[in-house]
């Protein structure tokens, strides 16, 4: 019975209402999708799993987006101004502090990393081409991992055509913000690194990678492995920046001695620029039966 009826009964009772709000103040009290601190503890991984995996589901198949293109590339890397910029700002400040070392190591790699520059052009003219193009009738949407670099210049590809792009943030010790060329309604946060890479390659109908770091390494390696075991269908997996990836993994040593078969070099192809890369995309599923 409510507080007004009990009042109109006269038989309200101020101290056994002050229990009962205490109770129903009671954290096992609130409902259980309600609990935050509940559905934040560690016995409930599984379900916070299953919501990871299912909020995107259920947004993409809204939208009815079934075929992507994902575009993979470090962080760090930079259109050629705002590289720039960011050495100018660097600069002054390492005048005002001199001896400061971790300014002189910023600095240091920035100076590296604007030979790097044209690979931010490149996914930005791939994104472009991927996003006003149809293949079979089909439209592709570009998919990014959300943050800057490669992956708000692929973003900024689809935007710039007028077109939809997916972002698939994800939760780090230093906060990373979503680029703001992803569609809002397409922009996700992850906190878990294995369900964002489902996200990644289930509707994945091409893949391509950008120079960059162990987050890079650790996708590329995810979707040719797939590829290879058979877990992943064949799609174009392809590395931009020959000199680069060539460096960086030496393939064919693998394959050398053994620890990959000869065939599982034909599972990547390297380009350099992002007409090639597009082009091989085209003419894979235009000449598949």
């Amino acid at each position: 019975m409510n507080t007004r009826l009990l009042k109109e009964t006269g038989i309200y009772d101020s101290k056994k209402q002050k229990m009962v709000e205490k109770l129903k103040k009671s954290s096992s009290y609130k409902k259980a999708y309600e609990d935050t601190a509940f559905l934040r503890s560690s016995e409930l991984r599984p379900i916070r799993l299953q919501l990871e995996l299912l909020k995107p589901e259920m947004i993409l198949k809204k939208y009815k987006i079934e075929n992507t293109i994902v575009c993979f590339g470090s962080a760090r890397i930079f259109e050629k101004k705002d590289a720039l910029k960011r050495i100018n700002i660097l600069e002054n400040e390492l005048k005002k502090n001199p001896t400061n070392i971790k300014i002189k190591e910023k600095l240091k790699d920035a100076k590296k990393l604007i030979k790097s520059c044209k690979y931010y052009d490149e996914a930005l003219k791939f994104a472009k081409l991927a996003s006003k193009n149809k293949i079979n009738g089909k439209k592709f949407i570009i998919v990014t991992g959300g943050g800057p670099g490669i992956m708000e210049a692929a973003n900024r590809g689809a935007y710039e055509c007028g077109e939809k792009s997916i972002g698939l943030n994800i939760t780090l010790p230093m906060e990373q913000d979503p680029n703001p060329y992803i569609s809002p309604e397409l922009c996700f946060r992850f906190h878990y690194f294995a369900i964002r890479k489902m996200h990644f390659v289930m509707r994945a109908k091409a893949m391509i990678a950008f120079p960059g770091g162990f987050g890079t390494l650790d996708e590329l390696f995810e979707v040719l492995t797939l590829v290879q075991t058979g877990k992943k269908s064949k799609i174009p997996v392809i590395l931009l920046g020959e000199s680069y990836w060539k460096k960086v993994i030496n393939f064919k040593l693998m394959a050398k001695l053994g620890y990959i078969s000869e065939e599982d070099l034909k599972i990547f192809t390297y380009v350099n620029k992002a007409e090639e890369a597009w082009k091989i995309i085209k003419d894979f599923y235009e000449n598949k039966k």
